[in-house]
């Protein structure tokens, strides 16, 4: 009997700090740094993110979006057999957010390991953890995006800083009879390494370089909305389905632009066109599963839906999973 994987619960959490453009601006402007709710507006569809306190890392954010998902699934931590994190900015060098994460849960032994590819982060993490039940390796697996970007960013800059926030989501995935995840294509592309990065690092006690996030804005635009068209078509041509055939487009949370311009390519009507940003800002690989969750338990995604789910990010990476719900 063939063997496959469905999402059973989701899961997502935010930080209690929430800052609207209007307070954003306002703490730039303390800082000689002009920027308005209308600029903001204008260029990204954003209007207000959250961030996390001091002293509160991936890990706190993870485990709470973790919590809500087990919960829907209606299974106990110690169910779980895999845990994957999807993280650009973990709690530490080492050991991986997934096993400081597995450790907040109470649990041990199952296997747990972080996974970077930035934004696209959650997209591969499923596409993991669905090929790890596929073939037996795990029955129920924890897939769980969590940042805290509000830590790398350059707030001198205002192009960057007005763009990102906190937050987390997850899935249970687990293993079934019927598929549920039906199709998943990645890619990634390094010699784009520049147009968006963090280039510092870790020697001797030191940073090295520049540990701030660093972007060229027009860069990532255009090349993520040709990306992102091309890995849903694949996606779609594995599983044998068409444009007409998806029922909520879920992109990764980075610019009203980019996500609008995708679903016209994709001949999504933008009422299926799943959009938080406006609220979240783009939380990198937290991004799609807030999203995901968000629509789940808004009641606009319901069982037997077909979803695409599509993110690309530094690296370059991008890819899409489409699967029935």
């Amino acid at each position: 009997m063939a063997r496959y994987s469905r999402i059973t619960g989701t899961g997502s959490y935010l930080p209690p700090r929430r800052l609207t453009n209007a307070d954003l601006a306002a703490e730039l402007a303390a800082q000689g740094i002009e920027t308005s709710d209308d600029w903001i507006v204008e260029r990204t569809g954003i209007h207000a993110r959250h961030f996390a306190a001091a002293g509160v890392c991936s890990s706190d954010l993870g485990v709470e979006a973790a919590k809500k998902a087990l919960e829907a699934a209606g299974l106990e931590p110690v169910d779980i057999d895999l845990i994957i994190v999807a993280t650009s900015t973990p709690d530490m060098v080492f050991p991986s957010t997934a096993c400081i994460l597995q450790n907040k849960l109470g649990m041990a032994g199952c296997p747990a390991f972080d996974l970077q590819a930035v934004c696209s982060g959650f997209v591969y993490a499923l596409t993991v953890a669905d090929a790890l039940i596929k073939s037996g390796t795990a029955t129920k697996a924890l897939v769980i995006g969590a940042e805290v970007f509000s830590r790398i960013l350059d707030f001198s800059d205002r192009t960057t800083c007005v763009l990102f926030g906190d937050g987390a989501g997850a899935v249970v995935l687990q293993a079934s009879e019927t598929p549920g995840i039906l199709a998943s294509d990645l890619h990634a592309d390094g010699k784009h390494v520049n147009i968006l990065c963090v280039p510092g690092g870790v020697s001797g006690g030191k940073v090295l370089g520049d540990p701030l996030l660093k972007m060229d804005g027009q860069a990532v635009f255009k090349l993520a909305v040709g990306v992102l068209e091309s890995a849903a078509r694949a996606a779609l041509a594995k599983a044998y389905l068409t444009d007409a055939d998806i029922d909520w487009l879920i992109p990764h949370q980075a610019n009203i632009r980019i996500m609008q311009s995708t679903a016209k390519k994709l001949k999504v009507p933008l009422e299926k066109l799943i959009i938080t940003v406006d609220q979240h800002g783009n939380t990198s690989a937290a991004s799609i599963p807030l999203a995901l969750d968000t629509a789940v338990r808004s009641g606009k995604i319901k069982k037997g839906d077909t979803l695409m789910l599509e993110g690309v990010g530094g690296g370059f990476t991008w890819g899409a999973v489409l699967l029935n719900y």
